[in-house]
């Protein structure tokens, strides 16, 4: 079984945490004013999966799918974040207040029910990945306000009924789902949905986990960071994913990926502390423990900030050398 071994997003190119200088090169060529260089396809020599977050603000057109399928290798998989209106319907009518300010709340309500048009728009969406074979899974993130009540197994259900056709992985936050353990497996199970096994700061009621597969079919492995002095109070919400894993942290996940290879058809891990691109170093070393080849170029810059990164590549293969990447990618 092949790990598929990926970051969350690969396109952060404001703040301080940005990419940009880095991962990317800090300034590009452009021709008739447009950017010539393709993140996505530099980021595609690297690895082989992406998880797609972009899609929770917003409803991804086909077109935009379909150009991402043109972008990259026929062995590439996009895991796709459900938009927030299936998961966050708080934050949802939160966004729409802003975009209509004074809209009364019995329309906001309204508005935030989730529609049959609203699963097709999703499904037409997606569905150039589809066709392609370049749909990972689905990842319906809920909050930590999101607790095992039964108005919530039954959307849950609910979703997961409406999404059946495709690998739907689960991410639940609160406690109340894994102290009803065995009432949550079954659900999920009866449906061959993944339970999302997370790594972030605890808080007094975070779901507890053992990080082992409950069905299968996939398996979903998200690692968020461990920064928990910025997790709830930060200046910017990307200080959140300041947070860079050592190897010997590493170790528990890439173990646990080593055992999930006897026991499902796919495994998807994700590096989700993006800040800087740490999380592009920290999926380098899980590809490294577990064996998975090391792909592409990388930037001096970037080895230069995490030595840890130029020990691996030449760990690998002593002749590699460290360049960025042509800019026309």
């Amino acid at each position: 079984m092949h790990v598929h071994i990926g970051t969350s997003g690969w396109n952060y190119p404001t703040g301080s945490g940005r990419w940009n200088g880095l991962f990317y090169p800090a300034t590009r060529s452009k021709r008739d004013g447009t950017d010539r260089f393709d993140e996505l396809r530099f980021y595609a020599h690297h690895f082989d999966t992406v998880e797609v977050n972009t899609t929770f603000y917003g409803v991804p057109r086909a077109e935009m799918t379909a150009d991402w399928v043109s972008r990259t290798p026929s062995r590439f998989t996009f895991s796709v974040k459900l938009s927030q209106k299936f998961t966050h319907p708080k934050m949802f009518r939160e966004a729409a207040l802003r975009t209509a300010p004074g809209s009364e709340g019995a329309m906001l309500d309204a508005l935030a029910q989730v529609t049959p048009s609203d699963l097709d728009d999703f499904r037409a969406g997606i569905e150039p990945l589809a066709r392609a074979g370049k749909l990972g899974a689905l990842l319906a993130q809920f909050p930590p306000s999101f607790k095992s009540t039964q108005e919530a197994r039954d959307y849950l259900a609910q979703l997961l009924r409406r999404f059946g056709d495709y690998s739907v992985a689960v991410e639940l936050r609160h406690r109340s789902w894994s102290d009803a353990f065995g009432e949550t497996a079954q659900l999920l199970n009866a449906f061959g949905a993944g339970w999302v096994q997370i790594d972030e700061p605890k808080f007094r009621f975070s779901i507890r986990q053992n990080l082992l597969p409950n069905i299968t079919g996939f398996y979903y492995l998200r690692l968020h960071g461990r920064n928990a002095a910025q997790w709830w109070r930060h200046d910017k919400s990307e200080d959140r994913y300041n947070y860079l894993y050592s190897a010997a942290e590493l170790q528990e996940f890439s173990q646990t990926a080593a055992a999930a290879r006897t026991l499902v058809k796919k495994a998807y891990l994700y590096t989700n502390n993006h800040f800087a691109a740490k999380s592009v170093v920290n999926a380098v070393m899980l590809k490294a423990q577990t064996g998975e080849p090391i792909e592409g170029e990388y930037p001096p810059a970037l080895v230069e900030r995490y030595p840890e990164l130029g020990e691996l590549i030449k760990a690998q293969d002593p002749s590699h050398k460290i360049q960025v990447g042509t800019p026309n990618l």
